[in-house]
């Protein structure tokens, strides 16, 4: 089977009824000052691309230009076998930012519309006290623990080091999966007095539908759709994958909709708007974001 046909088949789960967890509320349009804040956070994500020599010494062009003032703590992977990660300190937003590399769409649409992979529980060591019906998808796991201890001690030395208790998690892409598992991961290690939001772009979908309660009821968490993006579809519902709470979706028209409640089937949100792969556009995928494209 080809993965195109592959793909086609696992997105006829997007026109499938949508969880019941999240009343549905109004889609309500995003204001540009509303929209400018996200900006700052975007262009952390693109640099989520850049190598870990670069971030760490932040002289990797524009995507470091964007944000000038930002300390780098620590970065790490390889851009091949370990995705490239960088932690620092943002002196304006007064947080720590953990940023995640993403990876091109012909390399994410394999890794969730081939089949080749399963939901499982998270790790009890790296995820103490998590309940077992919560499941995710096996590679964004396996992703994220290769990373999981030495984000953390940068996490922790930022804070120490900038005497902040606020961590901002971003990612676009498989960086985006890999960032979502980390905010649960994250809050189970840092002091309860720390604050979290997370910042995803293009995410696909990470874990079952307790995963997804799991994040409403205890993670700060926008993820940001472009256009007719198929890679947010995907892994299929009928899989038992599940989107949280939090979805804005960029519209052709360039508004910004704030979609309420779990993978909202309205023509506003990603769901309605790209019932199947073959209705997607590939191209969106990298952006623009508000004028950010991804990438490094």
């Amino acid at each position: 089977m080809s993965s195109i046909l592959a793909a086609a088949l696992l997105g006829i789960a997007a026109v499938q009824a949508t969880p019941y967890h999240v009343a549905r509320q109004s889609i309500t349009a995003l204001t540009t000052s509303q929209i400018d804040v996200f900006t700052p956070y975007t262009w952390y994500a693109s640099t989520g691309y850049c190598t870990a020599a670069t971030t760490l010494a932040w002289n990797c062009g524009a995507n470091c230009d964007a944000n000038p003032d930002f300390k780098p703590v620590a970065s790490g992977g390889n851009g091949d076998s370990v995705q490239y990660w960088f932690v620092g300190y943002d002196p304006n937003l007064d947080t720590v930012i953990v940023s995640h590399q993403g990876t091109n769409t012909s390399e994410i649409l394999p890794l969730v519309t081939d089949g080749d992979f399963f939901l499982t529980n998270l790790d009890t060591t790296l995820f103490p006290g998590i309940s077992s019906d919560i499941e995710v998808h096996d590679g964004f796991k396996n992703e994220q623990a290769s990373t999981a201890t030495d984000v953390l001690a940068a996490v922790e030395s930022a804070m120490s080091t900038y005497s902040t208790t606020t961590v901002t998690i971003v990612g676009h892409s498989l960086g985006a999966a890999i960032s979502l598992l980390d905010s649960v991961y994250l809050p189970l290690w840092l002091p309860s007095g720390t604050t979290f939001q997370t910042f995803g772009y293009g995410l696909p979908r990470v874990g079952n539908q307790a995963f997804a309660n799991y994040v409403d009821a205890n993670l700060h968490l926008t993820h940001v759709n472009n256009e007719e993006d198929p890679i947010p579809i995907c892994p299929g519902m009928f899989l038992g994958f599940v989107h949280p709470a939090g979805e804005v979706h960029i519209e052709d028209s360039g508004e910004w909709a704030a979609c309420p409640g779990q993978d909202n089937p309205s023509t506003q949100c990603i769901v309605g708007d790209v019932p199947y792969i073959w209705d997607g556009d590939e191209t969106d995928h990298d952006g623009p974001y508000n004028g950010v494209e991804m990438g490094c």
